[in-house]
C-alpha cells in the first residue's frame, strides 16, 4: 500500500523511525505518532520508501 501523497509518506518515515529508535516517541506529533501506535513495522516499512515525485502535498478526504 504505497503513501497517496507526501505528507503521509513524510509522516510514515518519523513513525517508522520511532518503531526503531532512531528518534525519541516523544518528539512525534500529530498523524506520525497515531501511525506509529496503530500500524505494524512492517506496515510502515511499505508506506515510507515510496517515491514522492508526482504526489500531491496533502491529499484531501472525500466528502
Amino acid at each position: 500500500m504505497p503513501a497517496k501523497s507526501k505528507a503521509q509518506q513524510k509522516a510514515a518515515g518519523a513513525a517508522l523511525a520511532a518503531k526503531r529508535g532512531d528518534i525519541k516517541k516523544s518528539e512525534l506529533k500529530g498523524a506520525s505518532r497515531s501511525m506509529e501506535k496503530s500500524m505494524s513495522e512492517s506496515a510502515l516499512k511499505e508506506l515510507a520508501p515510496t517515491k514522492r515525485k508526482g504526489k500531491p502535498e496533502h491529499v484531501s478526504k472525500p466528502a
